[in-house]
């Protein structure tokens, strides 16, 4: 089987500062191979209002806090940053955290964030060209950051699965890619990537394949289907503090699933 890695995406809402990082600082040191959080200002669950951390401040944060897991934000919303001012931001935090940064980004969907904070918020296709306009240029601010990023170029994962555009980007200009299940719909999202790989002249494995899935997935069911439908990164959406000891399954699953 190829190298599998299990992550963890730590919701930073609803919940002090003090308990997010010892949040952080414990699954790093349990051993998962990635964190994350996410790029929103307000709750996505839970009744009415609710303390939200902004997700870049927090991510720079998280690389202080940790060591060895890469980092990242599960995923930044285009519309909220300059695409060269967003580059900047990434080759900052990739410098802090010693080369761990991945930078993921998506073409935004969360209406409240745009209206309370003052963005555009136009059509989902609207959206999307201008997330195909800023990857471009994310890729050419890329290569003028002085100092140069440590890990270069910066990796870039795309989230989603629209199958005529995202996953057409993806396969342009990505390192990675973040779907959701179930695993068949997975499976399908997998083989478009693959064809999408085939018709821009990418070589299909140079795409690590990332899956989010919830606490309540089932453990080893969901997650050897999720590796049959050609996954090898795992990602457990999770409010904070999490369930360690879903944490530590998860991470059981990976050793075994290492040693087939």
């Amino acid at each position: 089987m190829s190298k599998i890695k299990v992550g963890v995406q730590l919701h930073p809402q609803r919940v002090s500062y003090a308990t997010y990082a010892e949040a952080v600082k414990v699954t790093e040191a349990l051993g998962v191979d990635s964190i994350w959080n996410w790029d929103h200002f307000f709750p996505l669950y839970g009744e009415g209002a609710g303390d939200h951390f902004e997700g870049w401040t927090l991510l720079t944060a998280i690389a202080m806090l940790t060591s060895r897991a890469e980092i990242g934000t599960l995923v930044t919303c285009n519309s909220y940053r300059n695409p060269a001012l967003l580059t900047h931001m990434a080759n900052t935090v990739d410098h802090i955290s010693g080369g761990r940064l991945i930078l993921g980004i998506g073409a935004g969907w969360f209406e409240k964030d745009y209206a309370e904070f003052g963005y555009g918020f136009g059509t989902a296709g609207s959206r999307l060209r201008d997330l195909g306009e800023a990857l471009p240029v994310i890729k050419e601010r890329m290569n003028k950051e002085l100092p140069a990023p440590v890990r270069n170029p910066i990796p870039i994962m795309i989230g989603g699965g629209g199958e005529k555009v995202t996953l057409k980007l993806t396969a342009q200009y990505a390192d990675l890619w973040n779907g959701f299940g179930p695993p068949d719909q997975y499976a399908h999202k997998n083989r478009v990537l693959d064809t999408w790989c085939e018709t821009v002249g990418r070589d299909p494995a140079a795409i690590e394949r990332t899956v989010s899935i919830t606490q309540n997935d089932d453990i080893p069911g969901n997650l050897d289907a999720y590796a049959e439908a050609g996954a090898t990164h795992f990602i457990m959406m999770t409010p904070v503090p999490p369930d360690y000891d879903r944490v530590e399954a998860l991470l059981a699953w990976r050793d075994q699933a290492l040693k087939r």
